[in-house]
């Protein structure tokens, strides 16, 4: 005898579910103080990336002006942001919007 699985959730209540949040994200900023090699350092130091990993975000930084290097909650984008300014980078974190 099979069994019928009777739905409960209406229509509305499945559209009232939250989206999950949207992720942050720790953008470095080009500078006209820290050497490339430097800032290939930091990002391998601090974030453990490989040196191929490190050096392309830094070529992006320095090309196209900044680079996603980090994504998660805001609290650990706040956290990079504010370990990049301590390696004396300029960062920010912003919401990923895709």
């Amino acid at each position: 005898m099979p069994l019928e699985i009777e739905q409960t959730e209406s229509a509305e209540e499945t559209a009232a579910v939250p989206e999950p949040d949207v992720p942050w994200v720790t953008l470095v900023h080009n500078d006209p103080v820290n050497l490339m090699s430097y800032v290939t350092y930091v990002f391998q130091a601090y974030f453990g990336y490989s040196k191929d990993k490190a050096h392309k975000l830094m070529l992006d930084v320095h090309h196209k002006g900044r680079a996603v290097v980090s994504s998660g909650s805001r609290e650990e984008m706040e956290r990079d942001v504010q370990a990049m300014h301590g390696y004396g980078l300029w960062a920010t974190l912003t919401q990923d919007r895709g």
